[in-house]
């Protein structure tokens, strides 16, 4: 079960037939179909196959068996009568009407073959996945490792979880969001918890950071104000920043960065804005190093159901339900649109993306990165 959830890092092969023999799909009676030619045609019962054990003979000639669902066909028998389509003593079966051969029975390999690649590497392990390794005997398989990431809030105004604020601040929200969405893309967070902001404390904070993950996200003090101190305490960690600021609303700015090798990010510091960034930057580098192919979320081009509109010179990521309309589903915003409206995300079933400048007129179409599987949810 520790499997479940992580990308596995080999081909699952076959070692076996799953089924390993023919068996009934039914309870019944197993016969010889061509033994059923008549109208109606009656036959001996000699023996009872339950599953978990085998038949005590070969079906011969006018003879049936009974057996029950998940049993082993004996060897003759190539049909099964379902229990409720005969007339039976427990000595003689009546059977009305022709069986054709293979009724009702799941034929040997019917599921997987020996050599066949059953799970592909690079894909997630799921229930299913884990069903498949436990029917084929797998009690050990090899997975990509999850990125261990480091997450650290900064802010003078920030009272941390289980503390009471107290004059002028307010909760620690993103440390919490953003744990949670590292969850979510198979990575591990580690809490550095909340710095105020000075200089030496942030550096030595992402220090420690630095030394204990592989991955780096801070959140707020990535702008241009006074107290916008972690660009610096990035530098002074020894990390090397290759970008800051992206054309985008919400989340311009952001900054990126490398130390020894390892992703650094600092993401803004309103709650949407952060948890934005996270899922179109921080995510599909997670799901890169986590193993998996895929690393984007699914895309939907759909109609507006009302006005989107995205004034200004930033390509918009404008949170958006997803409703069910002819043919299909459309998109309408969650509300005000807002960076620190956080209950703007829990409405959202996908990110509108809408070019700068632009306004989106009702029926006309928007892509939308899904953030969610569709389906209905209590808002």
């Amino acid at each position: 079960m520790a499997a479940l959830g992580r990308v596995l890092a080999e081909p699952i092969v076959s070692r076996s037939l799953i089924p390993p023999w023919a068996n009934s799909s039914m309870d019944g009676y197993a016969v010889r179909a061509r033994d059923t030619r008549g109208d109606p045609v009656e036959l001996a019962v000699v023996g009872r196959i339950i599953a978990g054990t085998l038949p005590s003979r070969p079906l011969r000639a006018g003879e049936a068996m009974r057996i029950f669902t998940g049993a082993p066909l004996p060897e003759g028998a190539d049909a099964v009568v379902p229990q409720e389509d005969v007339a039976a003593d427990g000595e003689r079966v009546t059977i009305t009407g022709r069986v054709a051969a293979g009724a009702f029975v799941r034929p040997a390999g019917e599921d997987v073959h020996v050599g066949d690649v059953v799970v592909q590497p690079s894909g997630v392990i799921g229930a299913a996945e884990v069903g498949l390794l436990a029917t084929l005997g797998y009690a050990q398989v090899r997975v990509f490792r999850r990125p261990r990431v480091a997450i650290l809030s900064t802010g003078n105004e920030l009272a941390d979880l289980g503390t009471e604020p107290g004059p002028g601040q307010i909760p620690n929200t993103n440390t919490y969001s953003l744990m949670a969405q590292v969850i979510e893309a198979g990575a591990e967070p580690i809490n550095l918890g909340v710095v105020p902001d000075h200089l030496e404390a942030i550096t030595e904070r992402l220090r420690w950071g630095l030394a204990a993950a592989d991955v780096l996200v801070t959140s707020a003090g990535v702008s241009v104000g006074e107290l916008d101190l972690v660009r610096e305490a990035l530098e002074r960690s020894g990390a090397e920043l290759h970008l800051w600021k992206v054309s985008m609303r919400p989340g311009k700015p952001i900054t990126f960065g490398t130390h020894a090798g390892r992703p650094v990010f600092g993401l803004p510091g309103n709650p949407v804005s952060a948890m934005v960034t996270f899922e179109l930057f921080v995510r599909p580098a997670l799901r890169r190093m986590a193993g998996a192919d895929s690393v984007d979320r699914p895309r939907l081009r759909v109609p507006a159901l009302e006005m989107i509109a995205n004034p200004g010179s930033r390509r918009g990521y404008l949170r958006v339900t997803l409703t069910p309309d002819t043919g299909g589903y459309g998109a309408r915003l969650t509300g005000d649109q807002g960076s620190a409206i956080l209950r703007s995300m829990v409405l959202a079933d996908g990110l509108a993306v809408v070019a700068p400048d632009t306004t989106i007129a009702a029926g006309e179409p928007v892509d939308v990165i899904l953030l969610r599987s569709l389906e209905p949810r209590s808002r």
